[in-house]
C-alpha cells in the first residue's frame, strides 16, 4: 500500500460528477480529502489516495481521462 498526494482539478461539466465515490468503488483506492474548493464553474480537491500502486496507478489514467487534470504533489504541505 501507498499513499500519493494529488490535487484533482474538474471543469466546469465535470463539476458535479461523483468521482470520489467512483475511485472507492471502481478502483479500490481510498482517498483522504485534506482541502478542496468546489462551485458550480470548477472545482479542485487535494488528497491522498491510499491503495496498492497498480490500483491507484490506473484510478490516475482513468481520472485524466475523464478530463480531470491530475497534479501530483509529492511531499508538499498544501498551503
Amino acid at each position: 500500500m501507498i499513499d500519493v498526494r494529488v490535487k484533482l482539478t474538474f471543469p466546469e461539466d465535470l463539476v458535479r460528477r461523483p468521482f470520489m465515490a467512483q475511485l472507492v468503488r471502481d478502483h479500490d483506492v481510498e482517498p483522504n480529502i485534506r482541502r478542496a474548493n468546489v462551485d458550480e464553474h470548477e472545482g479542485w480537491i487535494v488528497c491522498e489516495l491510499e491503495g496498492e500502486p497498480s490500483k491507484i496507478e490506473g484510478a490516475l489514467a482513468w481520472l485524466r481521462e475523464q478530463g480531470v487534470r491530475v497534479d501530483l504533489l509529492g511531499d508538499l504541505v498544501e498551503s
